[in-house]
């Protein structure tokens, strides 16, 4: 047999020879799939979860929430005198009163601004949670329920009612008196006794301290100080935020907001009593 010479194309004789004789592979570089300013790349895979749509309370007609609460704090046992409001030979039954507020979509008023949501506070004697102060607030998610919601406001006032607000004779009082009017709803709140409590405050407070707004009467007069309130002036665009769309996070700020205003306003009344009374005394 001849001998054969070793050549190039011979064969590795194990792996190791394979491994010094075979070329060297070369991979693609890996590029990362952003760098810099540029913009990632989407994943396809995730999900965009929907926002929180949710609303607090029960809805009660299409597109119309209600929202009910219950605060220990009985009604006074006696007739409230309304001295304090320039009515020195008058006074009420505590539970006859209804404390209000609205929240609407604009500010300015005029019959393009709408209330989209009404609170409503008064002393009731709950068979279950006893003697105690009764928050309502209805909300419409939908501008189709805005009668319904006048109608459920209507069910709350009776003839004897009087109601009570800041600034509601001025302000929430004509825009409703606007709505019920547009919406062809015998008017409930015509000829009703208004105690608005905006004017007597006023009248013992100004120059007492920076103005006479409810937030200013509740921290400096009533010492409550709100946690993570939505200030009235935003509820506009919260509401607007939720019809397009959007999150009900918002929204339900703005109901506690409402809620607290209410509540604030029947502990207001009885300081301002008490202040008065006060006053007089030191006076006498």
């Amino acid at each position: 047999m001849r001998e054969r010479k070793p050549g190039a194309t011979t064969a590795p004789a194990n792996a190791a020879t394979a491994a010094q004789t075979s070329p060297a592979r070369t991979f693609p570089r890996s590029v990362p799939t952003h760098s810099g300013n540029a913009s990632p790349t989407p994943n396809r895979n995730l999900r965009v979860l929907p926002a929180e749509r949710s609303l607090p309370g029960e809805e009660i007609a299409p597109g119309l929430h209600l929202i009910q609460a219950h605060l220990p704090l009985p009604a006074p046992a006696q007739s409230l005198p309304l001295a304090f409001a320039k009515r020195p030979d008058d006074a009420l039954d505590p539970r006859r009163l209804l404390f209000f507020d609205t929240e609407t979509t604009g500010l300015a008023g005029g019959t393009g601004t709408r209330a989209f949501m009404i609170g409503a506070a008064d002393w009731y004697h709950d068979p279950l949670l006893g003697d105690g102060l009764r928050i309502r607030q209805l909300m419409i998610s939908t501008l189709s329920a805005e009668p319904a919601m006048l109608r459920a406001f209507a069910q709350w006032i009776e003839p004897g009612t009087v109601l009570s607000s800041y600034n509601g004779r001025c302000y929430d009082t004509p825009l409703l008196n606007t709505r019920y009017r547009l919406a062809r709803i015998a008017n409930p709140l015509s000829g009703l006794d208004h105690v608005d409590l905006l004017f007597p405050t006023r009248r013992m407070y100004r120059g007492v301290w920076e103005n006479c707004r409810l937030a200013t009467m509740e921290r400096e007069l009533l010492h409550i100080v709100r946690e993570d309130d939505l200030p009235g002036s935003q509820a506009p665009a919260a509401w607007l935020h939720y019809l397009r769309g959007g999150s009900s996070a918002l929204l339900r700020r703005v109901a506690a907001h409402n809620h607290q205003d209410v509540v604030t306003l029947a502990q207001l009344m009885l300081k301002l009593i008490e202040a008065y009374d006060e006053r007089a005394l030191a006076s006498a």
